[in-house]
């Protein structure tokens, strides 16, 4: 997904030439003109994953704004920019919770690096949050990915279900996310920073499905050199997931009825019985409904998992979540690889949506860990996903170098020269493709609008959106004095006496 940059700054041709800047590099660019301004956007949910913040404004100023920010909660990056600040007022911005800072005027290659900079460090925070709440059995449903109608259902069925301890069955096909499901019911109830136990039903070996399950005593059979406490004694005061449960054999499932009615268990080899306290989440690929009526699981046992079923839905019911989760896989795969890729194009998530996803979820997972490593562009292209999209990559020699390559989908500066209209009153560009120096643009924009107005300097300065001082002291500086009386305005006498 396109990245989107939150310029914020009172200065509109300053907003307007970082916009030329970003746009070339594929970004997406929001405006906001005060802190005010930054700080209504961001409490109404609109897109900024990083924000530049000019430090001197009207109103709120951007110290000030800054500190709002962290203390709403917004955990943004945050670029400050200085024009006259000295360093003890960078070093508070810095404290305040900012990633990076620059003086302007800077270089366009200054700004890219530091963008890219900071949405890598932010990526690299979040995965390492991400496996904390993973490690320490605190993932809840907010954390994940996904705001479909039918992952929205999900959640709320399961937000209210983790109060309780009903036995939940999860059922739907096979790479859905059912584990992710059940994490997410254990964080979210009582028993979260509690052991989460997994155990893959269909990977354990028959006979040994007892023992790993219940455990065994020293002794208790050939080869059980050592006590082993078992699954139930390992999630005991947690929640125990049994993935693929209707791959139990039926002598086991006998067992296992008895551990969830009496909550207690027989240890092979053991003298007495083992009171456990377990939350049991169980998930099949599987109908176990006719498994029931052929006889491969037991009905009394089918109806005690059953109690609160969970269905999650497969990827291709949910195609607008594939943008978030390539998104969330990005972010995930850059920190695992060290690499930099921005985001997938737009060319390239039309592909990804349009395909039906056999392997849901797990195989979108694997189609981008394999496009992260392979790729070479900032962003992934149709070409990264060849057994999907049908497309080749382009041979070495036709590839661009790394270091000069843009989406796809974005005009070249040649491009940009030619469809500029020959009669702009003001040209950010010049004949080659770069950006004329802000002196120039302004001193252009500021003849423009005294032409336009007819001299009348308080309506200049107020579409321009500064103060009459400083519009008086930029005629003087840029030589406009002429123009402003030429203009035939009545100020125009002021700008002398200014």
């Amino acid at each position: 997904m396109t990245k989107t940059v939150l310029v914020v700054d009172d200065d509109p041709t300053q907003r307007r030439l970082i916009q030329a800047v970003l746009e070339r590099e594929g970004f997406a660019v929001a405006h906001a003109e005060s802190g005010d301004a930054a700080i209504k956007h961001l409490q109404a949910g609109a897109a900024a994953d990083v924000i530049l913040l000019d430090l001197v404004m009207p109103g709120l100023s951007g110290q000030d704004a800054l500190k709002e920010m962290r203390a709403r909660g917004f955990a943004q990056p945050v670029i400050v920019v200085t024009a006259t600040g000295g360093i003890d007022t960078v070093v508070q911005a810095m404290q305040a919770g900012a990633s990076d800072f620059f003086v302007k005027p800077a270089s366009p290659e200054r700004i890219i690096v530091s963008i890219r900079n900071a949405l890598s460090m932010g990526a690299l925070k979040g995965e390492v949050e991400r496996l904390k709440k993973h490690a320490g059995g605190r993932m809840t449903f907010a954390d994940m990915v996904g705001a479909s109608p039918a992952m929205t259902m999900v959640k709320r069925v399961g937000e209210r279900a983790a109060k309780s301890s009903i036995p939940i069955l999860i059922t739907g096909e096979s790479g859905v996310g059912k584990e992710v499901i059940a994490r997410a019911l254990h964080g979210s109830s009582d028993r979260a920073g509690k052991p989460f136990v997994a155990v893959n039903c269909g990977a354990i070996p028959e006979n040994l499905v007892e023992s790993i399950l219940f455990g065994h005593e020293k002794g208790s059979f050939t080869g059980a050199t050592d006590k082993h406490l078992g699954k139930f004694q390992e999630a005991n005061g947690g929640t125990l997931f049994l993935d693929e449960v209707g791959e139990l054999p039926l002598d086991i499932q006998v067992k296992l009825l008895r551990a969830l009615q009496e909550s207690e268990i027989d240890p092979i080899g053991a003298k007495r019985s083992i009171k456990v306290d377990v939350r049991i989440v169980s998930a099949t690929n599987r109908d176990l409904t006719n498994a029931v009526a052929e006889g491969r699981f037991r009905e009394d046992l089918f109806y005690r998992l059953n109690v609160f079923p969970i269905e999650a839905p497969a990827l291709r019911e949910r195609r607008e979540d594939i943008p978030a989760l390539v998104d969330h896989f990005i972010r995930r795969f850059n920190v695992e690889e060290g690499k930099s890729v921005v985001g997938a194009s737009a060319e390239t998530l039309a592909v990804l949506t349009g395909h039906d996803w056999p392997g849901n979820v797990r195989q979108l997972e694997n189609a981008v860990y394999r496009a992260i490593v392979l790729a070479d562009a900032p962003y992934l292209q149709p070409y990264d996903f060849p057994a999907i999209s049908g497309v080749a990559a382009p041979p070495p020699e036709a590839v661009e170098p790394v270091a000069t390559q843009r989406p796809a989908s974005l005009p070249t500066a040649e491009q940009l020269v030619a469809e500029m209209p020959a009669d702009a009153p003001v040209r950010i560009l010049d004949q080659r493709g770069h950006l004329r120096t802000l002196e120039e643009i302004e001193r252009d924009l500021i003849a423009l609008a005294i032409e336009i107005y007819a001299g009348h300097m308080s309506e200049v300065a107020r579409r321009l959106g500064i103060g009459r001082s400083t519009l008086y002291r930029k005629v003087r500086e840029q030589g406009l004095e002429d123009a402003v009386k030429g203009a035939g305005g009545e100020e125009g006498s002021d700008t002398a006496a200014a």
